[in-house]
């Protein structure tokens, strides 16, 4: 049997925790960590986030908390069998451990146990079954430990039931793997196959639980094998994706990209080949406006948009910036940079300001220039000037060339 005695598992028992683990003590329920987070601890990482399991059924755990005057936060989680209690300015979510009845490919109608490895067996993947004691005692019923040391990601039992469970699990597989997984192609072909037979199920799930799991893909290692994969499991048309996604320009992309930290949708824009990619996209998942823009403008931009030979390679992205009437153009040019492979460049975007046009209308009038019509002409000149000189003028130059103008 494997204890765990990490510097990042010790570093979890907070005032908060001990005295979570004390009420259950009390009450002789067993409480463990679950999940993503004891693979976490096992692969050296703090976690993010904590999930806890527990034997207490919700009701044994109000009546525990409540009479203990522990605060519970309504996170209407309870129906699945999750309570979520505050102590010490820190929230702890703890489930039930429960058994799988009814699943319709998208939600589960679960029943409680007390039978841990029967929780076990509902979990996606190996190396997300696993149970960490509280004196760090690890409880692995399907070789989770063994299959995240040799960097595999496998389905716990039989992949096509797990999938068929919840077909977003075909996306998690995916996502996993791009984490986790020590080179691309390392796959079970059973796996794969259940995949591909499973791929049509995902046409049922919600675009926004696909959006989740799909820019962590993005963002993650193997992506371009992983897309690769996604297109030959025929997984692409039922979840957002182009049929002729251009997986040639998605290589290129994704090998120049990687260091830069992209957005995921300047990662997926390089499948694009046209606008409507990006509107079917939307359409199939519902991305957020920014997420859309930024696809519409890397597809419109990427192409002529580039950098300038000659001493100034930046001028043609600063123009741009200058001419534009809208807001976060600065944001977008940086994310067609990084598309585009442009370190340096990035780089030096990253560190210029946008100036600010140093001439008002107040100054024209002080020097005589009275109408309306007559102000605006000559800001228009003097803004050119100004563009030409690489927004190097300052007020004194500029006046003195309206002047002459």
């Amino acid at each position: 049997a494997m204890k765990l005695q990490s510097p990042q598992f010790q570093a979890l028992f907070t005032p908060g925790l001990r005295s979570v683990a004390e009420l259950f003590e009390k009450k002789n329920y067993e409480l463990r960590i679950a999940g993503g987070a004891v693979r976490d601890l096992l692969s050296g990482m703090t976690p993010q986030d904590i999930d806890f399991a527990t034997t207490a059924t919700p009701a044994e755990m109000k009546e525990m908390f409540t009479s203990a005057g522990v605060r519970l936060i309504n996170n209407k989680g309870e129906k699945h069998g999750t309570i979520t209690a505050r102590l010490h300015e820190q929230n702890f979510e703890i489930t039930t451990l429960r058994i799988d009845v009814v699943t319709d490919g998208r939600h589960a109608e679960v029943e409680f146990t007390t039978d841990w490895q029967k929780d076990a067996e509902r979990r996606d993947l190996t190396v997300n079954s696993m149970f960490l004691g509280l004196d760090g005692m690890l409880y692995d019923f399907f070789n989770g430990y063994e299959d995240l040391k040799n960097k595999k990601i496998r389905f716990v039992g039989k992949a096509s039931e797990r999938i068929q469970e919840d077909y977003l699990r075909i996306l998690r597989y995916f996502r996993f793997y791009g984490r986790i997984a020590e080179k691309p192609g390392d796959h079970e072909p059973s796996t794969l196959q259940a995949i591909k037979e499973n791929a049509k199920g995902l046409a049922g799930i919600s675009g926004e639980r696909i959006w989740v799991e799909l820019k962590k893909i993005l963002l993650g290692n193997h992506v371009n094998h992983l897309v690769r994969l996604m297109y030959e499991l025929d997984i692409a048309q039922y979840i957002g994706l182009p049929l002729d996604g251009d997986l040639e320009e998605f290589d290129r992309v994704t090998k120049s990209i990687q260091n830069l930290c992209p957005k995921p949708m300047t990662v997926l824009t390089s499948l694009f080949k046209v606008k409507d990619d990006v509107t079917n996209l939307d359409l199939r998942l519902k991305i957020s406006k920014e997420e859309k823009n930024l696809g519409l403008f890397l597809v419109k931009h990427r192409q002529e948009l580039t950098k300038a030979t000659g001493p100034e390679p930046l001028r043609p992205y600063q123009d741009f910036i200058m001419d534009s009437r809208e807001a976060n153009t600065n944001a977008k040019i940086c994310e067609l940079l990084k598309y585009q492979g442009e370190e340096h460049l990035l780089r030096e975007m990253q560190q210029w300001t946008v100036p600010s046009f140093p001439v008002s209308g107040h100054d024209l009038r002080k020097m005589g220039v009275s109408s309306g019509k007559d102000i605006g002409t000559a800001l228009q000149q003097l803004r050119d000037e100004w563009k030409k000189s690489g927004y190097h003028m300052d007020k004194e130059e500029l006046l003195s060339c309206l002047k002459k103008l």
